[in-house]
C-alpha cells in the first residue's frame, strides 16, 4: 500500500480530470443499461399486447428511433471522450513519473552506476513506468466504472424482482473469496517475472555495448549459451506465472457462468407459473451480462492491477535509492575559484567492505600550478581525482579547493569551474555542434568556433560531411580516437574552467594526435591549475611537481629534475620506459 500511496502524489494534480472521465465514463457505462428495458418493453409492452397491427408497428418505430438516437448519435461522442482523457491523464502522468526518476537518476553517485546494470535501470524507467499506466486506467478509473455499473443494474433488478436479483448474487461472496486468494500470489509472481525480464535486458544492453569483444574472441556460442540460461530464467518465471494466472481464471469464469444458469432456471420455472412476464424474464437475463460482464472485467482489472502494483514497487525501489553526494546545508556558493587544493590525510575506498584504494594522502597544488600522477596502473591515481569534484566523498581526511573543504561548497556551482578530458572521452550521439556545445549550453555559434579552433579541432571538423552538423555516432564512433579528444578538449575550452584534470588524455593516441592535442592542451591550461594524469612519462617532464603513487600511496614528489635525481621509483619507471621507446 506504500507504493499506491507514493503514487497518488503524483496522480493529484490530475484529481479533477479523473473525476471528470469518470463522470463520462458513468454516462457510457449507463446508455447500454437501457437495452434490457428496452427488450421489456417490446416483449409485454409491443409484442404481447393486443393492439392493432399498424399501432405495434408505429409503437415500435417510436421505440428504435429513440433508441437509434442514443446509441448512434449521443455515444459515439461519449466514448470518444473517455478514451481520449482516460489515456491522456494515463500519459500526463507517466510524462511526471519519467522526469522525476530522470532528475533523480542524475543526482545518483558514480558508485550506484558502479553496481547497478544500465538494461535493468533502462527496464523500470520505460517497460515498468509503463505499466504502472493500467493503475491510473484501470485502478482509479474501470474499476469504479464497473463498480457502479454493477450497483446500477442491481437497484434495476431490485425493482424487477427481490427474490430473482437474490438467487443472482448467490456466486457473489465465492467470487469475492477467489479474487482474494488467487491475486495475492498472483502479485508476487508478477514481480518475479518482472525483476526475470529486467536481467534479460540488462544482459542484452551489456552484450550489444561488448559485441566487438565477443566477435574478436569468437565467443558467440559462448555468448548465446549464457543468453539461453538468462531467457530460460525469465521462461520459468513467466510459464509459473501464466500457470497460475490461468488457473485464477478458471475459477473466476466458472464461478460467474453459475449465475447466469441459475438465473435461466429459475426466471423460466417463473414464467411457467405466471409468476414473471416473458418481457421480464428476457430483461433480467439482459440485466444479468451486464452484472457479470464487469464483475469478468474486474477479474481480468486484477490481473492487470497485479502487474502494475509489481512494476510500481520496482520503480519506487528505484526512487528509494540514496543520494552518496549531496550538499550540506547552507554550502557555499563557487563564484570563482583560485585553484589551491590541499589533499590533507586522503583516505578512500568503494565500498565499506572494500580495501581502500587510497591510504592516508597529503599534498597541497599552489593556484595556477600543473602537476602530475604518475604510478603503476591500478596505483590509485584517478580514484584521487575524482574525489576533487566529488564523483566520490573521501572516507577519511579532507580535500579543500582555496582553503575550504570541497564538501562546503554548492556542488553544482564546484563542478561548474573544473574541466575533466578523460582518455576515452563518452560523446552523445548527436552533431559535433551539440557535443562543444555541452560545456556551456547557452554559448553562441562563434564561440563554439572558436573553441574548437583553440583545441586544434576546427579544421577535420569542417571536413567533414556536414561540418560542425555532422552526427557523431553513438559514443562518438563515427570520429577517430584523436578527434574525439580535440572535441573533448573543445567542450571544455567552451567551459573556462579554473581547475583541468586530464585523465590519460594522450594515452591512446599515434604521436600525429599526441602532438595536436598537447598542443591543445598546454593553450588550454595557461594559468589554470592543471593535474595530469600520465602513463606516457615523457609528455609530463615540463609539469612543477610530478606525485608518484603507488598502492594509494605518495611514494615521492617533487620536479622531474628531482625525481630523476633521486634515481628512486620514478627514475626506474622512466628508464624502463625509455627502453621500451629504444627498443620499438
Amino acid at each position: 500500500m506504500g507504493s499506491i500511496r507514493r503514487y497518488l502524489k503524483f496522480v493529484k494534480p490530475y484529481r479533477l480530470h479523473i473525476f471528470l472521465t469518470i463522470g463520462i465514463g458513468i454516462i457510457k457505462f449507463g446508455i447500454p443499461l437501457i437495452l434490457p428495458l428496452l427488450l421489456k418493453y417490446v416483449v409485454d409492452g409491443i409484442i404481447n399486447t393486443s393492439d392493432a397491427l399498424t399501432t405495434k408497428s408505429s409503437h415500435l418505430a417510436y421505440a428504435m428511433m429513440i433508441a437509434f438516437g442514443v446509441f448512434v448519435i449521443l455515444r459515439p461522442p461519449i466514448e470518444y471522450f473517455r478514451q481520449y482523457f482516460a489515456q491522456y491523464i494515463g500519459s500526463r502522468i507517466l510524462f511526471d513519473i519519467r522526469g522525476h526518476l530522470f532528475n533523480h537518476l542524475q543526482r545518483l553517485s558514480l558508485r550506484y552506476y558502479a553496481n547497478a546494470k544500465t538494461g535493468e535501470v533502462i527496464s523500470r524507467v520505460i517497460n515498468d513506468v509503463e505499466s504502472t499506466k493500467d493503475f491510473v486506467i484501470t485502478g482509479l478509473m474501470n474499476v469504479w466504472l464497473d463498480l457502479i455499473t454493477i450497483l446500477i443494474t442491481i437497484a434495476i433488478m431490485l425493482t424487477m424482482d427481490v427474490k430473482l436479483t437474490l438467487v443472482s448474487l448467490i456466486v457473489l461472496p465465492f467470487y469475492t473469496i477467489a479474487v482474494r486468494y488467487f491475486f495475492g500470489r498472483l502479485r508476487l509472481l508478477t514481480r518475479q517475472r518482472s525483476q526475470a525480464l529486467a536481467v534479460v535486458q540488462g544482459f542484452l544492453t551489456e552484450r550489444i555495448q561488448g559485441m566487438q569483444v565477443t566477435r574478436s574472441f569468437a565467443l558467440e556460442e559462448y555468448e548465446s549459451d549464457l543468453f539461453k540460461e538468462k531467457n530460460g530464467e525469465f521462461l520459468d518465471r513467466a510459464l509459473k506465472h501464466t500457470s497460475w494466472n490461468a488457473r485464477t481464471f478458471t475459477i473466476i469464469n466458472t464461478l460467474t457462468d453459475i449465475g447466469p444458469l441459475l438465473i435461466i432456471g429459475f426466471s423460466a420455472y417463473q414464467v411457467i407459473h405466471n409468476q414473471l412476464t416473458l418481457g421480464e424474464m428476457v430483461a433480467f437475463i439482459g440485466y444479468i451480462d451486464r452484472l457479470y460482464d464487469p464483475l469478468r472485467r474486474l477479474a481480468n482489472s486484477s490481473t492487470t492491477l497485479t502487474q502494475s502494483f509489481a512494476s510500481m514497487d520496482r520503480v519506487f525501489e528505484l526512487f528509494d535509492e540514496k543520494y552518496d553526494i549531496v550538499n550540506r546545508e547552507n554550502p557555499i556558493e563557487a563564484k570563482k575559484l583560485e585553484g589551491q587544493i590541499s589533499f590533507d590525510h586522503v583516505s578512500f575506498r568503494y565500498n565499506t567492505n572494500d580495501e581502500e584504494v587510497i591510504q592516508d594522502v597529503s599534498f597541497k597544488i599552489e593556484p595556477g600550478q600543473k602537476i602530475a600522477l604518475v604510478g603503476s596502473s591500478g596505483g590509485g591515481k584517478s580514484s584521487l581525482v575524482s574525489l576533487i569534484p566529488r564523483f566520490y566523498d573521501v572516507t577519511n581526511g579532507s580535500i579543500e579547493i582555496d582553503g575550504i573543504d570541497v564538501r562546503d561548497y554548492e556542488l553544482k556551482s564546484m563542478r561548474e569551474k573544473i574541466g575533466i578530458v578523460l582518455q576515452d572521452n563518452f560523446l552523445f550521439s548527436d552533431t559535433v555542434k551539440s557535443n562543444i556545445q555541452y560545456g556551456d549550453p547557452t554559448a553562441s555559434e562563434e564561440e563554439i568556433i572558436a573553441a574548437a579552433k583553440a583545441a586544434n579541432a576546427h579544421d577535420f571538423i569542417m571536413s567533414l560531411p556536414n561540418g560542425y552538423d555532422t552526427l557523431v555516432g553513438e559514443r562518438g564512433v563515427k570520429l577517430s580516437g584523436g578527434q574525439k579528444q580535440r572535441v573533448a578538449i573543445a567542450r571544455v575550452f567552451l567551459r573556462n574552467p579554473s581547475i583541468l584534470i586530464f585523465d590519460e588524455a594522450t594515452s591512446a593516441l599515434d604521436l600525429e594526435n599526441e602532438k595536436y592535442i598537447q598542443d591543445a592542451i598546454q593553450e588550454l591550461a595557461k594559468n589554470r591549475t592543471t593535474i595530469f594524469i600520465a602513463h606516457r612519462l615523457s609528455t609530463i617532464t615540463h609539469v612543477d611537481q610530478i606525485v608518484y603513487i603507488d598502492q594509494g600511496h605518495v611514494v615521492e614528489i617533487g620536479s622531474h629534475e628531482e625525481l630523476m635525481a633521486k634515481k628512486a621509483a620514478y627514475y626506474h619507471l622512466f628508464e624502463i620506459q625509455n627502453l621500451e621507446n629504444s627498443t620499438v
